[in-house]
């Protein structure tokens, strides 16, 4: 028996003026996935308990069989699980956005999508300058690690900062750094003059002198948000008795797979960006079939498209998420008598908010060995799923309801 989950970031959406008041769903040419609808049943999930901030982490943890009442720790530890760092019970560890700051607001939470490279030598910049005895005086201890473009992790002591309360930089593009720092205590405070020094730093960096130079936004500033403590999972094969293996280009999966004792599959081109590599995605979880129970595939650019506010790169991600993902992977799976494949995004990021909602997401669900489905759902969009025979549920039941 194989199962597939396929995750297209962000993949819902609200009615657009500019596509006639339909949703990039409604519009997307998808004959897989409307097929697989169509053939399956329908329904919807709530992905985030409501007193969640509706986060890919929450959502995220909880398809893959976790539910965040009990393990949510933040998002900075589950990243930290993808990239192998160990930390201590008193170390808290931040996610650590490069961004770009301009007149005191954030002007761009991803620094215009800097490279890799350039981001790798500023934040080992910023290290240089963090470990000098001086900077330690005044802040105290603190490290930076380095990730994938403008994604990276800030980890420091002191346990109370896990209560801290800090926001997405996604959430607040435009609005005044003063307005989402503003805290009292001594040891929080820290965290923002950590940020703001870093922009002293990096502010004249020869990396952000030529990229101004190139007409691209600067990475001019460190924003430290969802931090916590290293969270304990148990593992999904000790739960669910099935192994499995997590494909996807964004350290946070990564990181889930890892606590839940998962595989994580490499995939060359997985950028987490519009540019991924699709046929290579689909291509290894074609691949991946024969060695897995089963299978997370996971599509970042759908929630990137949502967050710059492009109905176009959206469309063109849901329509190769199901040309070139799911297409292989069905003219593969077809080599194994019973299977079942579930299509839904973790949480919703419309493009006229540019930012995630809780709504209840659309799945879907086809199993090789149940075709005689009675719902008359024909294709896969926010709407028609309300009336799948699926309902509603909660998301960490989604493992559960597929193995049964």
């Amino acid at each position: 028996m194989k199962y597939i989950i396929l995750i297209g970031d962000g993949m819902s959406d609200y009615p657009i003026s500019e596509l006639k008041n339909k949703t990039p769903l409604e519009v997307a040419n998808k004959p897989n996935i409307d097929e697989l609808t169509r053939k399956g049943k329908a329904g919807q999930l709530n992905t985030v308990p409501n007193n969640f901030e509706p986060g890919s982490d929450v959502a995220n943890m909880s398809i893959f069989g976790y539910n965040p009442q009990k393990y949510y720790t933040g998002r900075g530890p589950l990243e930290a699980g993808s990239m192998g760092i160990e930390t201590s019970e008193e170390e808290v560890i931040f996610r650590c956005n490069l961004i770009t700051e301009k007149n005191g607001k954030i002007d761009d939470f991803n620094a215009g999508h800097i490279t890799s490279k350039e981001a790798a030598i500023l934040i080992n910049d910023l290290n240089k300058e963090f470990l000098k005895n001086s900077v330690i005086d005044k802040f105290g201890d603190g490290k930076f690690y380095s990730g994938i473009s403008y994604r990276h992790l800030f980890v420091k002591n002191g346990s109370k900062l896990s209560d801290l309360k800090t926001t997405p930089p996604h959430d607040i593009v435009g609005q005044n750094i003063d307005d989402f720092t503003n805290w009292s205590s001594d040891e929080f405070l820290d965290i923002k003059n950590i940020m703001l020094y870093s922009k002293e730093v990096l502010e004249n960096h020869p990396i952000n002198q030529e990229r101004i130079a190139n007409n691209k936004k600067p990475a001019n500033m460190v924003w430290l948000w969802g931090q916590g403590l290293k969270p304990s999972m148990p593992k999904f094969q000790d739960i669910f008795g099935l192994n499995g293996s997590v494909i996807t280009g964004v350290d946070l999966l990564k990181g889930i797979g890892v606590f839940a004792g998962l595989n994580n599959i490499d995939v060359p081109g997985a950028t987490g960006y519009f540019d991924t590599d699709y046929k290579a995605k689909g291509k290894y979880a074609s691949d991946a079939l024969e060695n897995n129970d089963f299978l997370f595939v996971h599509v970042e650019a759908p929630d990137e498209a949502g967050h710059a506010g492009s109905i176009e790169e959206k469309i063109k991600a849901i329509e190769r998420i199901d040309k070139h993902v799911l297409g292989q992977i069905m003219n593969n799976i077809t080599d194994y008598e019973n299977y079942k494949i579930a299509i839904l995004p973790d949480h919703a990021t419309p493009i006229d908010i540019r930012t995630h909602t809780r709504d209840p997401v659309p799945l879907a669900i086809y199993s090789s060995f149940e075709e005689d489905s009675s719902d008359t759902v024909k294709v896969y969009t926010e709407k028609s799923v309300i009336d799948g025979s699926l309902g509603i549920d909660k998301a960490y039941n989604l493992v559960s309801r597929m193995i049964i």
